[in-house]
């Protein structure tokens, strides 16, 4: 999968851009507040319609004009395909090959992108919400299964915990509607607790080789995805089904003292564990940052391997953040094999004897120049 051509229309700093990128490695440089950043966002806006460092459309449009236009030429192994997004206060319209889409969810997988930036060195050791939606992100453009289920696991949960409210304020009494809202709720969570579990496997498979790599056969990097249900439960969709259906059941007094759920994907967490200890808790920051070096080059494989298409990766001042050992193996495992942007300051950042044949962009104030 590759990004051919971009084009912008008032996103951010850009008023207008039209940029064509090569197949392999785009090397995006420039000084702070340039537009490096705004770039790879852009993408990763045109793939996932949502941004991975605004909350409202408002800060994506440049200041003086109402609506932002991301058009991107994407080539799969299948053919070439067209991808409109445009955005505005009303919302977000999205088109495949200028069919517009009822539902972003049957937009979202056209473009799949892995997004690297140093506060991704935090999964290992930031908060759990921050390892929730790292799956959620990647597992949701792996599988559109995935993505409904997320959907209205979310659409449901929150009805619950508002009619949980209710009931706490005793503003309802109905305990009959919360039981249709529990079985609806259980539904969709055990659909996502398995996928996660299948999914977390693949990750792990693609994770330990690489961090053996890293670490040079020393260390052993593991999964432990913490959830409300025992380990001997973690069974077939019907079976987690049942389980969390009873926790609700025996649980709901409490949860309406609480007016929120308090079991379910929402609540669960990833911990990584090298050999044999809790790296966030145990293990030194080089130890943590390989970890997590190891887990997003998985991503690469594992995407692969559910959409039969090699992703497009972001990189954004990535570099800096590794030493000279992490950052070989990071460039050396994806010559060749996958379309990057990479953005930095300084080449003195970038072993560039490392990259065959890069494209380089000179970013400055919104203005591209090869």
């Amino acid at each position: 999968m590759k990004v051919n051509e971009l084009r912008l229309r008032n996103f951010r700093n850009y008023g207008k851009v039209d940029v064509q990128f090569s197949d392999g490695v785009n090397v995006l440089i420039g000084e702070n507040a340039q537009g490096k950043t705004n770039l790879l966002e852009a993408i990763y806006v045109l793939a996932l319609t949502k941004s991975h460092r605004a909350n409202s459309n408002r800060d994506l449009i440049s200041w003086d004009d109402k609506a932002a236009d991301i058009w991107g030429l994407v080539q799969r192994s299948s053919g070439k395909t067209q991808l409109e997004l445009t955005l505005s206060s009303k919302g977000k319209r999205a088109k495949v090959n200028h069919i517009e889409q009822a539902k972003l969810s049957t937009y979202i997988g056209q473009l799949n992108v892995i997004l690297f930036a140093p506060e991704d060195l935090k999964i290992v050791k930031g908060s759990p919400q921050i390892r929730r939606r790292f799956m959620d992100i990647e597992f949701g453009q792996m599988s559109n299964k995935y993505l409904y289920n997320m959907t209205q696991y979310r659409r449901i949960l929150k009805q619950r915990n508002a009619y949980l409210r209710q009931l706490h304020f005793h503003k309802a009494t109905d305990t009959i509607y919360l039981d249709v809202l529990s079985d609806q709720l259980a539904a969709y969570a055990a659909e996502i607790i398995c996928q996660r579990v299948q999914l977390l496997g693949k990750l792990q498979k693609w994770s330990q080789k690489i961090h053996s790599a890293i670490s040079q056969q020393r260390e052993t990097l593991n999964f432990k995805y913490m959830t409300s249900l025992k380990k001997g439960e973690l069974g077939s969709v019907e079976q987690i089904y049942q389980i969390l259906l009873e926790k609700f059941k025996s649980n709901h007094e409490k949860e309406i003292r609480q007016g929120t759920s308090i079991f379910g994907p929402h609540r669960d967490d990833l911990r990584f564990i090298v050999n044999g200890k809790d790296v966030a808790q145990f293990g030194s920051q080089g130890q943590q940052r390989t970890a997590a070096l190891a887990t997003k080059l998985a991503e690469i494989d594992v995407m692969k391997e559910e959409t039969r298409e090699y992703p497009v990766l972001l990189l954004d001042d990535v570099l800096s953040e590794l030493d000279e050992g992490r950052q070989t193996h990071l460039l050396t495992a994806i010559q060749d094999k996958v379309q990057t942007f990479l953005t930095t300051t300084s080449m003195s950042d970038v072993a560039t004897e490392l990259i065959h044949n890069p494209k380089m962009f000179h970013i400055k104030d919104g203005i591209i120049s090869k």
